[in-house]
């Protein structure tokens, strides 16, 4: 079964094409390393919570959106040798070059345990 990589970040509504234009530049680098796909989706419905919710989880400021990405791999061995080319391919943006605060981005590697359909 796949490995996925996931990802919450918040990210200012004036850096919305700035942000797809770093997408298109850098995901196709995930795929070159054995990626399956990379998904990045910017919030349309994410409603506010009474306890917690996605913009809680990143800090979002009212300026900003939440935006969920994923990549699959087609196994973590996969992912943990592409990760460790992604981290040292020179073509990786630094902190400073993102159009997001990098300290908010909320990420973990996840085993699927159910996946329909499949």
């Amino acid at each position: 079964m796949s490995y996925i990589d996931g990802f919450v970040i918040a990210v200012p509504n004036a850096n919305r094409q700035q942000f797809i234009d770093h997408a298109a530049t850098f995901d196709p680098i995930f795929v070159e390393f054995g990626a399956i796909r990379v998904v990045e989706c910017w919030a349309d419905d994410v409603p506010e919570g009474k306890v917690t919710d996605f913009r809680r989880a990143v800090q979002a400021k009212q300026d900003e959106a939440v935006v969920f990405s994923w990549v699959e791999w087609p196994d973590k061995a996969t992912r943990d040798a592409g990760m460790a080319k992604l981290m040292e391919d020179p073509r990786m943006p630094g902190a400073g070059e993102m159009p997001f605060d990098g300290k908010r981005m909320i990420f973990g590697g996840f085993v699927p345990v159910v996946s329909v359909p499949e």
